[in-house]
Formats: C-alpha cells, sequence, structure tokens
C-alpha cells in the first residue's frame, strides 16, 4: 500500500516545480485525489498534464496504487 506522502514525494520528484497536494478521501490507502499546480503544464492540453503526472508515479499503479484522481493546473486560482 502507499500513503500521501509516499504519492506526493513521486509526482515532486518528477515535477520539481509542482506544488503537490495529494489526499485519501475514503481512508482506504488505494484510492486518492491528487491537486498538481505546475508551470510546466503551461500550454499543454489536460491529457498532456495527467500523462505528465502519470509518468512521474512510474508502475506504482501495478502494484500498490490503485486509482488517482487528478486535478492539474499550470498556476494557482487565486480566490
Amino acid at each position: 500500500m502507499m500513503d500521501t506522502a509516499q504519492i506526493a514525494a513521486l509526482i515532486q520528484a518528477g515535477l520539481p516545480d509542482a506544488q503537490v497536494d495529494v489526499r485519501d478521501p475514503q481512508n482506504d490507502r488505494t484510492h486518492f485525489e491528487a491537486t498538481v499546480i505546475s508551470p510546466s503544464f503551461e500550454g499543454k492540453s489536460r491529457v498532456q498534464q495527467h500523462k505528465m503526472v502519470y509518468a512521474t508515479l512510474g508502475d506504482s499503479f501495478n502494484g500498490p496504487l490503485h486509482a488517482l484522481q487528478l486535478t492539474t493546473l499550470a498556476k494557482e486560482i487565486k480566490s
């Protein structure tokens, strides 16, 4: 099983300029949600952004990681 810190660390290692927030809303350590904000996403489609994040996770989906709901942004939205 993985935890939020491990997932965040993998994403952060692959996208060093990113702000990463990973949550485990069901508290089951298999279904996660992540918000990733990175200037590297600028000009890229949502699919391309998600592929960039998935690439940072390597083969995690072949083992401990079951589901990851992603929200990706090129810059933080100010409220």
